[in-house]
């Protein structure tokens, strides 16, 4: 499993130690075998012994670690040593017990892949706070916790192994999609965990009450009488703003938890209900006279089907507001090299004494720009806003770096006739 961009046939090669073994056919797929998980113990035992206090994490991952789905008879080990980029601290003794090296991507989270002496195994290195960790347990957990999840997650795997790969990494990346999908769901929950602390810090933060809300609600202009879809709600509070202006508010959200807060908070002014953005929404065509969507769009790789829904539901001259993160912010506050790289980025969400970790696509102006014309829109206005002066009495120091070094981005969209 991988977030990052698909291979190409080059890339293939130049990871593997060697020559990269070509498939060219199907993928065979077998039924769940509850022997896997006894094969993962037994190689757990012997991975620990040759390592010892190398290991700090050792999981069984992939689809063999999701009873009662189809799988290839591989088992997939998710290991954690102190730095996978060091092979010499961990290699010489895994290759002594018998396993062999076959992928190494140095230049992507230091990741290394074994195969196992006698059990058809892949053995995942990575160092602790890589990218993948937390996707690999996220998705497992996800589809044993639900049984939806993981029919999905089948039905596309044998739509995708009935097709002929040249290698199987090219099966793999394909399903990056469906796994975006589960995971986009499973992040949603786990927003639930911490919605009230959520919604107690986007109530008096600066960045979300002093900055991206007065400039949301600027954008969308004068909502009098207007239907306005607020999409990622979250704890309602922008919605609530969009209705005291006089809008008729429906917010919507994935996570269940902020929905609920909404209601509680909020619902005697507006509307709250649970959808997903990357789906089609339950909204006749050209319902809608303005499309909000605070912080919401960098958190999806491709934005086509969703910028699409939301042209279908507005009126013709209908308006999208949109923020999201700066992508020169992003860019320089990450270190990355390639400005114009779209990339998959980590990070955590200090909320008082909680840290919650989150995932976020960044991207280039230019591709944000032409992703909103080829869906159709109009750009009308691109803003950098400054926090509105109250922020200045909140908070004057984080005031100023927001007049100085923007955070968000803003756009302001027509949907044409």
């Amino acid at each position: 499993m991988s977030s990052q961009e698909a291979l190409s046939d080059e890339a293939i090669q130049r990871i593997w130690v060697g020559e990269a073994p070509e498939h060219n056919s199907t993928v065979t797929l077998a039924d769940y075998d509850p022997e896997w998980p006894k094969l993962f113990e037994r190689e757990a035992a012997r991975i620990r012994k040759a390592l010892g206090e190398q290991v700090l994490l050792l999981e069984h991952v992939g689809s063999t670690s999701v009873p009662g789905l189809c799988a290839k008879p591989i088992v997939d080990i998710l290991l954690e040593v102190p730095d996978s980029g060091d092979e010499d601290a961990y290699v010489p003794a895994l290759e002594a017990a018998g396993y062999r090296l076959v992928i190494r991507e140095p230049d992507w989270e230091k990741h290394r892949c074994f195969k196992g002496p006698d059990t058809n195994i892949n053995l995942h290195v990575h160092s602790p706070g890589n990218g993948q960790t937390e996707r690999y347990l996220l998705l497992r957990d996800r589809m044993r916790a639900h049984p939806e999840e993981r029919d999905l997650y089948a039905a596309k795997k044998r739509e995708l192994a009935a097709k002929v790969w040249k290698y199987v990494q090219n099966y793999a990346d394909a399903k990056t999609e469906v796994i975006d999908e589960i995971l986009g769901r499973a992040r949603a929950a786990q927003y639930d965990a911490f919605s009230e602390a959520y919604a107690a810090h986007a109530g008096k933060s600066v960045t979300n009450a002093l900055y991206d809300r007065p400039a949301i609600v600027d954008l969308a202009g004068d909502v009098t009488g207007k239907r306005v879809l607020d999409v990622g709600c979250a704890a309602g509070h922008l919605g609530a703003l969009l209705a005291g202006r006089g809008a008729d508010v429906l917010g919507i959200d994935a996570s269940a938890g902020m929905v609920a807060i909404a209601r509680r908070e909020f619902g005697d002014v507006a509307r709250f209900e649970v959808a997903d953005v990357t789906r089609p929404l339950e909204l006749e065509d050209g319902s809608i006279d303005v499309v909000t969507a605070s912080l919401v769009l960098h958190y999806l790789k491709d934005w086509g089907a969703t910028l699409a829904e939301f042209r279908r539901v507005l009126r013709p001259g209908g308006v999208l507001v949109f923020s999201v993160h700066h992508p020169g912010d992003d860019w320089r506050w990450f270190g990355k090299e390639n400005y114009f790289e779209l990339e998959l980025l980590e990070d955590e969400f200090p909320l008082g004494d909680l840290r919650q970790r989150v995932r976020f696509y960044r991207r280039p102006l230019s591709w944000t720009f032409q992703a909103v014309r080829d869906a159709g829109f109009a750009v009308d206005r691109l803003v950098e806003p400054m926090p509105v002066p109250e922020a200045d009495a909140a908070d004057p120091k984080w005031a100023a770096t927001l007049r100085t070094q923007p955070r968000f981005l803003y756009f302001r969209a027509i949907s044409p006739a």
